[in-house]
């Protein structure tokens, strides 16, 4: 079951690209976060998605926002996905679906994968809860970031 706004966000312990374990909790009451869920590193649209967080990681910056993006690729992708699209923001390895599955967007079937995440966006407060909830169904659809910019600038 999906998760919405205004629930606590579900935790997780997953390896950045540097094979460093990143709690969810690491942040609480210090900084706001933008959670973005995609199905595949490599992908034309997930390229496009992230791309665009890159060249405008500024504005996440300044509403006091860590940016991180979540997908079932092992580290090993993410590290090759980061270098080659010099991402500048983290990646995490969700490869056991265990955040993806304690948020509710797992595709039963993308193309006859199993357990691929959906494109979906989260802003999780400093006191780790939900304040922006978008789950995507159609993988070809981007998140709303003028929603998510709005909804990060009345935290702050």
């Amino acid at each position: 079951m999906p998760i919405s706004e205004n629930d606590k966000a579900p935790d997780f312990n997953l390896q950045n690209t540097k094979r460093e374990f990143v709690k969810l909790s690491d942040y609480e009451g210090d900084r706001n976060v933008v959670l973005l869920f995609y199905p595949l590193a490599f992908s034309g649209v997930c390229t496009t998605e992230l791309c665009s967080i890159r060249d405008n990681l500024k504005i996440y910056e300044a509403f006091d926002a860590e940016v991180i993006g979540i997908s079932i690729d092992s580290f090993f992708v993410q590290k090759a996905f980061k270098d080659s699209q010099n991402l500048n923001f983290q990646l995490l390895s969700d490869f056991n679906k265990e955040a993806a599955k304690s948020y509710g967007v797992l595709y039963e079937d993308f193309f006859g994968m199993k357990g691929v995440a959906k494109r979906s966006a989260f802003v999780i407060d400093k006191s780790g809860v939900i304040r922006y909830a978008e789950i995507l169904e159609d993988s070809s659809d981007i998140p709303d970031f003028e929603a998510i910019q709005l909804t990060l600038s009345e935290l702050n």
